[in-house]
């Protein structure tokens, strides 16, 4: 599922720059994730990089938009498509997930 920042943003800025997919962008009042850029930093990351930066934990899993480790995959993949290091690791089934913990 993609992540989403909630109300609890305290509007920092803090995960902007964490996102492999610049998926981050400040909002009106608080910064927003856009579904179809977020990947969870699968093929990335071992977590999610705006959770592991947030000072106040508001970026979560967003329910309403549950999605699969391979679904995550295969947009990073779409959305990097000269990141031969990631198509690499993907082909060996050896990338980093937070799915795989």
């Amino acid at each position: 599922m993609a992540t989403y920042i909630t109300s609890d943003c305290i509007n920092c800025g803090a995960c902007e720059p964490e996102c492999p997919n610049q998926a981050i962008s400040e909002g009106p009042d608080i910064y927003v994730i856009d579904p179809n850029l977020c990947t969870e930093c699968v093929g990335f990351h071992g977590h999610e990089a705006c959770q592991a930066v947030c000072p106040v934990e508001c970026c979560l899993p967003d329910p309403s938009h549950p999605e699969t480790e391979q679904v995550l995959l295969e947009r990073a993949i779409q959305l990097h498509p000269t990141d031969d290091k990631l198509k690499a690791s993907a082909a060996a089934n050896e990338f980093p997930s937070r799915f795989r913990k």
